[in-house]
């Protein structure tokens, strides 16, 4: 898979996920953009990709809007972009009959409308490029209900499966794919829950541990990559066997 010369936007790298994937993508040579509400992490990638870091609010349209605009100005093109930014509210995310509407209105805000903002500015870019490929973080809590939900994290992770089709029939004769990933259980600093309970955890995963960012970098860079050149508007589920066993 060969990245050298390309240039990403990968939304949520402070951390987890994100920070991997855009690690990834730096060490087999393409540019990347780095953006996040969190400050810049360390331990980025030394190359030989190049990198560039945006501190901001991703569900702000004219934050997003400079920074991508700004990353295909500073690398001269841009040919991905990664939604990799979620939030997890846990006990105040509960069932919609009883959620705070704020916490609501906030949960959406961050796993649904930044994928929009940055989809809407990426795309016209890709078509600049002459095509592009996105990849959409969503979850395997989008395909199930729970016995304990959180009912505003699956309603917006449910969506983004709906938005990426309709994105990948769009735009597929720019030459534009649109795919998703589905993560499983994985140890990421959202799941700091699980630390020290990992083997615990890992008893209801068939391949029997957890997975890691690393797994859901590996499963991205394919999609991204023109190995996957012919999959468009597809979900790609990365969870260790979990789905397969009910």
């Amino acid at each position: 898979m060969s990245f050298l010369g390309k240039v990403a936007f990968v939304a949520g790298a402070g951390g987890g996920m994100g920070f991997n994937i855009a690690n990834a993508l730096i060490a087999e040579g393409a540019h990347v953009a780095l953006a996040d509400i969190k400050p810049k992490p360390e331990n980025i990638a030394v190359g030989p990709g190049k990198n560039i870091n945006f501190c901001g609010d991703l569900t702000n349209d004219e934050f997003v809007r400079k920074s991508i605009n700004e990353t295909a100005e500073v690398f001269g093109r841009l040919d991905y972009l990664v939604n990799s930014l979620g939030l997890l509210l846990f006990d105040q995310d509960v069932s919609l009959l009883d959620i705070d509407l704020e916490v609501w209105d906030r949960v959406i805000e961050v796993n649904l409308k930044s994928f929009v903002l940055t989809t809407r500015h990426a795309v016209p870019l890709m078509r600049d490029t002459g095509g592009g490929a996105i990849v959409h973080f969503s979850s395997c809590q989008a395909l199930r209900g729970d016995a304990k939900p959180q009912d505003a994290y699956g309603a917006a992770k449910g969506a983004i499966l709906s938005m990426s089709k309709s994105i990948a029939i769009q735009f597929a004769l720019d030459n534009i794919r649109s795919n998703v990933i589905l993560p499983g259980g994985t140890m990421s600093p959202m799941q700091e829950r699980w630390k020290g309970r990992e083997d615990e955890v890992a008893k209801g995963i068939p391949l029997g541990r957890l997975g890691t960012t690393q797994d859901q970098a590996n499963a991205c860079l394919f999609l991204l990559s023109d190995k996957a050149s012919y999959i468009t508007g597809a979900e790609l589920i990365v969870d260790g066997g979990v789905n397969a066993d009910v």
